[in-house]
């Protein structure tokens, strides 16, 4: 019977070896740049809360970019494709155990695979829709504002607006994903070792995701009803829109 050669200690040093890097790999590209790209995502969409005028200046700003399919190529779309992918393999490895152990970072690391999926989808879905339609000129940049208007306002069955929901829910597993991932960047990356640091950066963390989250969810609910909770003032500021007029509010579907 032939003999079945064991992995040498060289083999398995490369082997934790790769895998160490591409970890700390996947953990660097959620914060740069994918996580800098959801911030700046969130930001430039609630210069919509100023009206059509100011949404689509900012729009064409970033289309007016010089090099832009180089930008988005290298420094969104393969980071993005990356992280994503890995990521996938990581939650389908990954044995959960918080029946058995249910402390808080327990639940943190579930959470943290579970909205990554979520998130996921919900890009997927969101590229479909825009990015993709654009790049196969069935949708211009100028057609971005009315299409979420209309998207996000119309209801479906029993009178519940789906697209808006599951954009909300989009937007807080993209939330939760990129200030929890934070935590773990500090920490793997021995920037919090105390405890106490540890705890400073899960609230300040805590904070930015209630934040990020409040920002995207009330951009939703403006297209969705063309009310709003707050004008982020810097908004106002960064484009001159003295008056909202009738026209620069979301039309409602019918």
């Amino acid at each position: 019977m032939a003999e079945v050669s064991s992995p040498t200690a060289a083999s398995l040093f490369e082997r934790n070896r790769r895998a160490f890097l591409l970890r700390k790999l996947h953990s660097l590209s959620g914060v740069v740049p994918v996580g800098v790209f959801l911030v700046q995502h969130l930001w430039v969409n609630a210069r919509a809360l100023n009206g059509r005028a100011s949404f689509d200046s900012a729009v064409a700003e970033i289309n007016g970019m010089p090099y832009l399919w180089a930008v988005e190529l290298f420094g969104i779309f393969l980071p993005l494709a990356f992280h994503a992918l890995y990521g996938v393999k990581l939650a389908f490895e990954g044995r959960p155990n918080v029946g058995r152990y249910t402390y808080s970072r327990n639940w943190m690391y579930t959470l943290q695979r579970a909205t990554g999926l979520v998130a996921l989808a919900f890009l997927m879905t969101h590229l479909w829709e825009f990015r993709v339609a654009k790049l196969l000129g069935h949708m211009g940049p100028e057609a971005f504002y009315p299409t979420l208007s209309e998207r996000l306002s119309a209801t479906g069955a029993l009178g519940v607006p789906w697209t808006a929901l599951w954009y909300l829910i989009g937007i807080g597993a993209s939330v939760f994903h990129f200030a929890n991932g934070l935590f773990g960047f500090c920490f793997s990356w021995g920037i919090t070792v105390s405890r106490r640091s540890q705890r400073l950066a899960g609230a300040v963390f805590a904070i930015l995701g209630f934040v990020l989250f409040a920002l995207g969810a009330n951009t939703v609910f403006y297209f969705a009803t063309g009310a709003r909770f707050f004008i982020p003032s810097d908004t106002s500021a960064a484009c001159d829109v003295p008056n909202l007029t009738a026209a620069s509010q979301p039309s409602r579907a019918r």
